[in-house]
């Protein structure tokens, strides 16, 4: 399986702290050694990075970390392979244009005989991971040739994450830079962090920070993991079929499918 990482924050906020403690599951405290990639939005604008080689090991990961970029909204990944070779064509998260802007997308899980028709958008690599983000595009630009507001695309959302969990396993983060949202099928936690602000100390590697001195008192920022990624904070975890939109750090929406 693979692990995922996403963020989202009222002020530009640089997630460092949390990708240093995800880069050490990639092939140091954890089996994840078939790539990794993050994606930190800038407006409309994207900065992607990705790698196939294992995240412990690979200097574009070291320049990501000594880099700190600074985003209201960012998701990682990091990828044990299930399906498809270790390439860069097949590492998260994907990337795609709709409405104009960037879509992107990181899956955890694997999809059994899952082969979706093709249509506008269609896979480069050969996961079905990628597949199910060209679907659900499919599905969202059929039902709405033109933008909507997010809450009229959420039931597009959620029923093609249903559809998709009946084929397996299906953790994921989708955005557009404006909004993050997050799907559990097994396993994924979150925390939110404001004022007060304290200390936090990593699970993974020997790193403290107190974030009341990185922070202001009017700072919002949402982590999301597929496992809590700090030894000292209470991590709330997902229930399975629990889906959840954010915007700047707050929760928009939720709410919970059955099997």
């Amino acid at each position: 399986m693979c692990e995922l990482l996403g963020m989202s924050a009222n002020v530009p906020t640089d997630i460092v702290f949390s990708f240093t403690g995800l880069m050490q599951r990639g092939g140091g405290t954890g089996p994840h050694r078939d790539g990794w990639g993050i994606a930190f939005y800038e407006g409309r604008g994207l900065r992607l990075f990705q790698d196939p080689a294992a995240s412990v090991e690979s200097e574009v990961a070291r320049l990501v970390q000594r880099y700190p970029i600074k985003s209201e909204t960012v998701i990682g990944h990091i990828r044990q392979a299930n399906v498809g070779q270790v390439s860069l064509a097949n590492t998260h998260p994907f990337v795609r244009e709709l409405w104009g802007r960037n879509w992107c997308f990181a899956h955890n899980g694997q999809l059994a005989d899952f082969a979706p028709s093709t249509s506008f958008y269609r896979p480069v690599g050969d996961t079905d991971s990628e597949a199910a983000f060209c679907d659900l595009l499919n599905r969202v630009r059929a039902a709405f040739p033109e933008p909507v507001p997010v809450e009229a695309l959420l039931p597009v959302l959620i029923q093609a994450a249903q559809h998709y969990r009946r084929h397996g396993v299906f953790n994921c983060l989708l955005s557009n830079g404006d909004w993050l949202f997050a799907f559990c099928s097994t396993k994924l936690a979150q925390i939110t962090r404001r004022a007060p602000f304290g200390p936090a100390r990593l699970k993974d590697a020997e790193v403290l920070v107190d974030f009341q001195a990185e922070t202001t008192p009017n700072d919002v920022v949402t982590v999301i993991a597929t496992e809590p990624l700090t030894d000292n904070e209470r991590w709330n975890l997902f229930q399975p079929g629990e889906w959840s939109l954010w915007r700047r750090g707050e929760r928009l929406a939720h709410g919970q499918m059955g099997e």
